[in-house]
């Protein structure tokens, strides 16, 4: 569950006219009737604060921090958003994320931009730009909010605006509440256009808090103060193809190559249509097995007719393993019996089939010292699987690193930048240096793809098994197996021990 908690009119440019209706939309709902529907299965009572009074409305979301239990929703209660939008800023894993706006970017003659001071020559202000109603007072990163600003305190080359939703994760709730009352005792010094969701995020990154950022994207998100807002806001949205973005969304984002470009392409057209005809996650997956055993019997024939159905049926079971998480994303069906029989079988599947290339090139006449290739393949693959599953689960108990802090009272993000750039000195040395490194040479798509394929996932074994066992034989596809493998594991081992050191 999530706690939900609806901010009134905010000090600044907002009136909240939740008293408006959509007439855009189905059954003409206004504003606050649609929002509050919205995150009905999120909190059916969620906490509203009144934002007239700065001091006493931070005062009370400090409150509400203290008790919180679960992770924190907050937004605008004058808010026009996507379900799906909601739904992905609450299922995020950083400790705290805001929606964001970046102003565009302007295309500027090279003479203008000989005279553009760059960013860490830049002299902090205060921002007097508007962006969708809000004072352009933040300053973004690639991944988080590196500065907030506010109407007295300046900040280095601002660049964006907080749109409204924040969450916040429960481990950050103390530090939540200690923030708020701590902007309260210096209510005085905010201005009258300075947003409280700019405010919280100010107070938290200021008290090292790493909070990231996303944009829209594909989905719509809008605050609206007036009728005329309403209704674009209403017609825009209604012009979005929503279910579209919640498919794509239904996909992984860090997928491997094979899958990325053999699988995902249509496997989301097939959790679609599965999940509209009611089929549940734990049912593809139990589709998916019975491909795999299917494929196994097949490979175990050891002709080669049934060897190319074998290859072809444990290609269809890898995809069918790929819509059931899709399905579950999509429809949102979640369960721990799901996660169980997803990770569990995924690796019957894969020893059912090792087992079913050994028996068919045994039954070839070809001997069984095969047997000694495919122990060799699955205690490799079990291994692998052994640290990759520790290693998750010392990260995280690992605790986040801490962020540099700064004064609330601080004029200025000078000395907080100045930190900033320290850290990255630092964290640019030995062996952090080498990984920084590497993580930067992800930008080029060649090493991307080749750092995906390295790491031997799924897909990639899966198609592995697939084209050898269907155009060579059983030994074939175990030495590709074990020797991919076995790079794979030294790759990922040396990464691992050099993140451990760090």
């Amino acid at each position: 569950m999530t706690r939900v908690v609806l901010l009134g009119s905010s000090p600044g440019p907002d009136t909240s006219p939740t008293g408006l209706r959509l007439a855009a939309l189905p059954g003409n709902p206004t504003v606050a009737e649609r929002l509050r529907g919205q995150l009905a299965s999120y909190d059916p009572r969620p906490a509203t604060i009144e934002t007239g009074d700065v001091a006493a409305a931070l005062r009370a979301l400090a409150d509400v921090a203290d008790s919180a239990t679960e992770s924190l929703l907050i937004l605008p209660q004058n808010s026009v958003v996507h379900d799906e939008l909601i739904y992905q800023i609450t299922k995020a894993k950083r400790g705290a994320l805001a929606l964001v706006a970046k102003e565009p970017r302007l295309e500027v003659a090279e003479e203008a931009q000989e005279d553009t001071v760059p960013i860490d020559e830049a002299e902090p202000e205060i921002g007097y730009g508007r962006l969708e109603g809000l004072p352009v007072r933040t300053r973004a990163g690639k991944s988080r909010v590196v500065s907030v600003g506010t109407a007295n305190h300046a900040v280095t080359r601002p660049n964006a605006v907080l749109l409204g939703p924040l969450h916040i994760s429960v481990r950050n709730a103390p530090v939540l509440a200690q923030t708020c009352r701590e902007l309260a005792r210096m209510a005085d010094r905010f201005g009258k256009d300075d947003d409280l969701v700019q405010l919280v995020v100010f107070g938290l990154v200021r008290n090292g808090v790493s909070v990231g950022i996303r944009g829209r994207r594909d989905l719509f998100y809008r605050r609206v103060t007036t009728q005329e807002e309403v209704n674009e806001a209403g017609a825009e949205m209604a012009g979005m193809n929503e279910d579209r973005a919640r498919l794509n969304n239904a996909v992984k984002g860090a997928d491997g190559f094979f899958t990325t470009y053999f699988v995902s392409t249509y496997s989301r057209f097939i959790a679609r249509w599965a999940a509209r005809r009611g089929l549940t996650p734990n049912q593809v997956t139990l589709i998916s097995i019975t491909l795999g055993v299917a494929a196994a019997a097949c490979f175990a024939t050891g002709d080669r007719p049934w060897m190319i159905a074998g290859g072809l049926l444990i290609y269809f079971a890898f995809v069918f393993d790929c819509v059931d998480g899709q399905v579950a994303r999509y429809a949102r069906k979640f369960g721990v019996l799901g996660a169980w029989l997803d990770a569990t079988f995924d690796r019957f599947k894969e020893y059912v089939v090792f087992a079913g290339l050994a028996v068919g090139w045994v039954v070839s006449g070809n001997g069984d010292d095969i047997w000694i290739l495919a122990l060799a393949a699955i205690g490799l693959q079990s291994i692998r699987h052994l640290l990759d599953f520790s290693f998750g689960i010392s990260n995280r108990r690992k605790p986040p690193a801490q962020l540099p802090t700064l004064p609330l009272d601080a004029p200025d993000d000078s000395d907080l930048r100045k930190a900033l750039e320290r850290r990255k000195v630092e964290r640019s040395q030995g062996l952090r240096g080498v990984l920084k490194m590497w993580t930067r040479a992800g930008k080029f798509r060649a090493v991307h793809w080749a750092r995906k394929m390295i790491v031997f996932p799924i897909g990639e074994r899966f198609a592995a098994i697939a084209i050898t066992a269907a155009l060579f034989d059983a030994r074939i596809t175990f030495l590709t197996l074990v020797i991919w493998g076995s790079v794979a594991a030294a790759y990922t081992l040396t990464g691992r021990l050099m993140r451990s050191l760090v």
